[in-house]
Parts: C-alpha cells; structure tokens; sequence
C-alpha cells in the first residue's frame, strides 16, 4: 500500500470533487422530498407548516423556468411539458417570478431548503413549429430559434452536421457516447454546452436563482451532456446567498445519470468526481428486495460492495422517481405509492440505513403515464389540500398523493436525524425480517410481506419506555406519545419487539428523542458528556455554531510515506494560550481533547496503539498507552486510506485502506474519533503531525490561514500549528498551510 505512485493531476482534480456534494441542509436535517409539480404558492406554506415542523431538509421543486405548452387530441397538458423549455424565465404552470422568490424566503426561514430541477441539456422539442411559451416568449423550433434567450440555430448541435451528431438527429443507440450527447433526446432541440455562449446562459439562469437562495439543482438529462462541459457550468456559479448560507458555500449539485449497468457507452462513473449522482441501481436494489426477490438479512453488508455502484457520499438515492413511477429510466420494477405496504417497508429502510442522500418521492395519483397534475377544467393546477389527519385530500384514482406526510414516512426522517451519523450495529436478521440499531440512538425492525417479529433484541439504546413512532405520533411539547405503543428497553439495551405482521402494522422504530419521558440522553462512547446530533452544517451566519458536547470528528493528513512508516498527530490547545497545562495528559490537563477512536477493524498495530490513548495532547504515549511490538507511539495514531473503492482494504474492516471519507487520493493518513468539543476554543484545537520511522519527523510551524470548505473559516487565534474545528471533516497536507473544513 505505501509504495503506490501519486498521479498529481489526478490528485489535484480530486482534491476539488467534494465542494458540490454538500446539500447545505441546516442542522441535523438529513432528506429531502421531491413535491412533483406543486405550485409554488403550496411548496412555501408546507415548508412552514409541515417540512419545517417535521425536520426535512430539502424539496426538490418541478422546473421553474418557462416551458412550452402542450395540447394534443389525446394528451392534454402532460406533466412533461415542464421538460421542454422556451427560455429561462421564472414563469411556468407552478407559478410566476414573485411567487419563486416567496417560496425561496419563506422555506429557507423554515429551515428548508430548496432544490431546483434544472433543464438545460436541451431546449423544447423539435415538433413544436412556432409558437409561444407559458410566459408569452416567442420560440420557433424549425429555425432553432428561442427569442427571450436568445438561442439560434448557430448553439445546437444537430444543425452543425453528422460531426456532432453521427444520425443527424435523434438518439437511436445508446452505446455509442457521442450520440448520447450530441444527438436530440426523445426529439428535444440538444444544446452545444461546449460554446461559452451557451455555458454563459445557462450561468445567468443558475446564478439567478442562486442569488434568490436557492441551495442547489438537480440538473435534468446529465448523462446526455459531456463531463467536461457540466463541470465548466458548475465551475462558474455564484456562491450561495449569504442570507441564508455561510460565506463562500457552493451550490450542491446532482446528476440524473441513468446508469442500470447494462453496458451502455455512457456511465455514472464518468460524473462522480464532478458533484453527486442519482443512483438508479439503489432503488431497483431494495425495491427488489422488499418484493421479496432477495434475503432481508443480506441487507447486512447493503453498500457499495452489495450491489449499488455509487459511494455514500456521492450518491443521491430514492426508491422511486417521477420518471420510473411512469416506466421510464429504467423503471417498471420500482415500488412506489400503488404498493403501499412493500413500499413503505422500502422507504423505512432507505431512511434508516447509513448511504446516500435520500430523496423521498410526493406524488399524484395518474393512471396514463403522461397524465399532468391535478387540474381543473382550465388546466390550472390544483393546490393540495388535506384532511383533519393531515393526509392530502383525494379520491381513489385522483389527487395529490403526499407519501412524504405518512406517519411511517414522515416519522422516519426524524428517526433518520436522530441517528445522525452513528453506524449501523446489533444487526439481527433472517429471510423476511431484520433488525437493527444506529449506534445508541435509533432501533428499527422491519417484518415483510406479513412476517412477525416476537424475539428479545438487542436495541443498543439507553433504558426508558419508547414510543414506537411507526404506530404513534410524538408530541415533544407535552412530552408523550400520541397512542399506546411503546417499547421498554431495560438497562441492558434488550426490549421485547413485537411486530403482528398485519397489514400495516410490520414495522417498528424507535429513537432517543421520544419516549414516555421525553427525550433520553444517549450515553456516549466518550467519557461524561452527551452525545448531540450531528449536523450537516452551519446555517444563517458566516460561521457554524460551536458545538457543545462529544462530537464525531475527522481530521486527514496528507503525506506520501513508505514501507513502515506512520503517522500521528498531536495536539490539544497550545500552553500559550491557557494556563493548568502539565506535561501529562492523564492528569486533568487543561491543553489536551478528550477522545475516543471511532476506527475498528483487524489493524493490530493501529489497534495496539490506541488502547489507552484517551487524550489528544502534546505529550506522546499516555501511561497506559498500547505499544506495537515494544514501540511506543508517538502521540494519537492514524490509519493510511485511499479514495480507491477497489483497493482490497477497506477502513471499516481492516482499520485501513479505503474509506468513503477520502475523496481525494491516497496516502491522506485519518483520525475518526469522537472528541469533547467543550474542551476547545470556540470549536477549533490544534495538532501537528509526525512521520515515525524509527526516529519521530516534525511538521514544521504552520502559518494557517481562513480554510477553504463548508465550514471553513479562520481560528479565533494564531499559533504555529494546524487549526481544526470540532464535529467536522478537516483536511491538511503535512508541512504545508493548505486547509479544508467540511461538513460531516
């Protein structure tokens, strides 16, 4: 592993592919949900009224910008001709510029964020002839002419020959990657992005939305546009709305790259290193497993290695879309609404289960697979409305659906935050039932297709009478369940789960912030503080708050070593800046963090050397510090890791290798640990590392700057070391003042 050869280009790219991967989410909320065409007017009151109550972090919205309209003997306004653009104003069936602007102010003061789905592979289709689109604009397909824009002939690709398009227009195979990009999508007019003219009016539109505040884009059709062009797009946006977001945060991005793995010429590799990616394999996966095609327990190792292709951090995943709910992209196998049950079991487990950003899907009921939203007679949309249970009014075959406010869904994305980023444990499991804990903090059980579950099981909870949020809701102000189900959990984490198996009562899940009692306080792995929810960053200033309590921090290191040679850090706050600092970090020593290592895995050395270290200080080995062989360490170790999802060592396993946490290169050297971040200056401590061949190698005193990164800034002070921030990703190089700080 120590003798692998550095490409620096590579790494140089790497080193950049994580600033569009974040959903800048604010604190602790940790899914989204796509409100298929929702008007505007509706998104803004349920972002106050239920997404915000409710902890969602995100809404996905319908295309904003102004779309053709269609009528057709048959088909009458079809929810696909939102995908067919005219220009890129804000105006379309979902509402107008004001009502955008409203919505964006009014979900952002709710804590929600908003996600635009962007078109801009291609412009309207090429059967429109001339006509107007649904904000007035003139358009006129047969000269490829789009006036409010303005594009002509001169910015698409088919008009410029079979150079550019080998059919002369449409996609007819999808195994040659030029075609895919270069040639008309389903008859739809496909932009030359590889003209800056082009780049530049798909900016402006982007950067006008972002300067309004949204957080990001889903860009539509990503698999028919060239890599290199998208990253160009994305390269030149404006940072996000200070408003709203720290400074210098940059959009989060995803991909529709439809990828099933079936050979085709263009893959969702080939966009992982730019921003995140929708994972199409993801939800055909567990779709398949909870229509009972797969073992429940093989879910045990569900992940990259499992089946699903796209890394945790890259991966968006859904188990339906509005696209594969109708049969397209690869849909027909999905669950979805009209599978109520199996589909629910379905999305539980994708809120429960540590991978990806999950989006959850709101539809409308459609019985035609280009059936527009709920209309009245003059196609205007009608806005949802609900019942006194607070599902959305409709009748068997007609309305808004609204899975996202099912007591099981819903209550999930609060069980989701709760676990925060504690790792899957006390996983119990057989062919159609399983069960399992998320650290100390959430327990699920699922039982599929009417399988019981009555078995004593390990919760990995604190002691305390649980309400079982798949049957009952949870009032925090009164501090009680809304119902009778609970689960006692005695003081050795064991509780009786039952689970009947009739309909609509096979699912069970608990979590630390609601019991009988109100919220339990979960013990942490680290000695005397609670464990806090982790966030997903900062909101509404220029820096992230200062944690309080025991935090899952991360800090890498790059240096390039060799065979038998490691790496340590030590660190704490510098004896300049406080005094009842000794030289010993047993002792009650005001300069040293208090930790716990978080790495497990079969590395002995590694494994040696952190039995006993309880501390990062300035000292070296604590008194009871393991030793490797009769070596003694040489402060807090770290473990070697690669970005290489291949590499045959994996961090999780082996206490080396790769781990999804480095996406930059080798030889990044980590510590993952659980710290107390009262112990720190405003949330920032300090640390150096050391090479040890035999001898011990100093960094030289850094001069640390502002770091770059979502929750970067600058430390409230200046020494000659590294400034880290507590609770997050932290990236250094050795010997160097580079600085990265993300969010975990």
């Amino acid at each position: 592993m120590y003798c692998a050869i550095i490409v620096l280009c590579l790494l140089a790219a790497a080193q950049a592919d994580s600033q569009y991967k974040n959903p800048n989410t604010a604190g602790g909320r940790t899914a989204m949900v796509h409100l298929f065409e929702w008007p505007w007017r509706s998104i803004a009151r349920e972002c106050e009224d239920f997404l915000g109550p409710h902890s969602f972090g995100g809404v996905q919205i319908s295309p904003p910008h102004e779309h053709r309209i269609l009528y057709d003997t048959n088909i009458q306004r079809p929810w696909y001709e939102a995908y067919q653009p005219v220009s890129y104003k804000l105006v379309s069936r979902r509402g107008n510029r004001a009502e955008f602007i409203d919505m964006v102010q009014r979900c952002n003061n709710a804590g929600v964020r908003i996600y635009v789905d962007a078109v801009v592979n291609h412009m309207c289709g090429g059967d429109a002839g001339v006509g107007k689109g649904y904000g007035d604009s003139a358009y006129d397909t047969d000269a490829y002419a789009f006036a409010e824009v303005p594009y002509d002939i001169s910015h698409f690709n088919v008009p410029q020959g079979y150079e550019q398009c080998p059919t002369g227009g449409p996609i007819n195979t999808y195994n040659s990657a030029q075609i895919v990009r270069n040639c008309n999508l389903e008859g739809l007019l496909d932009l030359d992005h590889s003209q800056g003219y082009v780049r530049d009016r798909i900016v402006d539109y982007f950067n006008d939305v972002i300067n309004i505040g949204v957080a990001g884009f889903r860009v539509d059709a990503s698999k028919h546009m060239w890599p290199d062009n998208i990253q160009a797009i994305f390269d030149m946006t404006d940072n996000l709305n200070t408003a709203y977001f720290p400074g210098n945060t940059r959009p989060f991005f995803y991909q529709e790259v439809i990828d099933q793995d079936t050979g085709e010429a263009v893959t969702a590799a080939e966009y992982i290193n730019i921003a995140r990616v929708t994972d199409f394999i993801y939800g055909r996966e567990v779709s398949e497993t909870f229509k009972g095609y797969k073992s429940l327990d093989s879910l045990s190792s569900f992940g990259i290695h499992w089946g699903v292709k796209i890394s945790d951090e890259t991966a968006v995943v859904f188990i339906d879309n509005h696209d594969n709910q109708r049969g397209h992209g690869g849909g027909g196998n999905v669950l979805m609404y009209k599978n109520q049950e199996d589909y629910k079991l379905a999305i539980a487990f994708m809120l429960s289960w540590p991978h990806g950003f999950p989006r959850i899907m709101s539809s409308y009921k459609f019985d035609q697979q280009w059936t527009g939203p709920p209309a009245d007679n003059d196609w205007n949309t009608e806005e949802p409305t609900f019942n006194a249970d607070g599902s959305c009014v409709s009748t068997d075959s007609y309305g808004w659906v609204c899975e996202h406010r099912w007591r099981g869904i819903k209550n999930m994305v609060e069980w989701r935050n709760q676990a925060g980023t504690e790792p899957v444990q006390n996983f119990w499991g057989d062919y159609s039932r399983l069960a399992f804990s998320r650290g100390n903090r959430a327990f699920i059980a699922i039982g599929r297709g009417g399988s019981s579950i009555n078995e004593r099981l390990q919760t990995g909870l604190p002691s305390g009478e649980y309400c079982n949020m798949a049957v009952v809701d949870y009032d925090s102000s009164a501090r009680s369940c809304t119902g009778h189900s609970t689960v006692n959990v005695d003081s050795s984490g064991y509780a009786d789960i039952s689970i009947s198996g009739n309909s609509g009562d096979n699912l069970l899940f608990i979590h630390v912030g609601a019991s009988k009692d109100g919220p339990i306080v979960a013990p942490t792995s680290g000695p005397g503080e609670p464990t806090l929810v982790p966030t997903q960053g900062p909101t509404g200033g220029p820096q992230p708050t200062s944690p309080a309590g025991w935090e899952r921090t991360v800090v890498f290191i790059y240096k390039p070593t060799s065979n038998g040679q490691d790496v340590f850090v030590r660190g704490g706050i510098d004896h300049s800046k406080r005094s009842g600092c000794s030289n010993n970090a047993d002792s009650n020593n005001n300069c040293a963090m208090p930790i716990t290592h978080r790495i497990g895995g079969g590395n002995s050395k590694f494994n040696d050397w952190k039995s006993g270290d309880d501390f990062l200080d300035w000292y070296g080995a604590e008194s009871d510090q393991g030793k490797n062989q009769g070596q003694s360490a040489e402060g807090t170790p770290l473990v070697w890791t690669t970005n290489d999802a291949g590499y045959q060592h994996k961090v999780d396993t082996d206490g080396y290798g790769y781990t999804s946490l480095n996406v930059w290169g080798e030889h990044y050297w980590m510590l993952d640990i659980n710290m107390d971040c009262s112990k720190t200056e405003e949330g920032w401590f300090e640390l150096k590392g050391i090479v040890k061949t035999g001898g011990a190698e100093w960094e030289s005193d850094r001069n640390q700057g502002s770091c770059s990164g979502s929750a970067g800034g600058s430390a409230p002070y200046s020494t000659g070391n590294h400034f880290a921030r507590c609770g997050y990703l932290n990236k250094f190089s050795f010997d160097s003042n580079e600085c990265q700080i993300d969010n975990l």
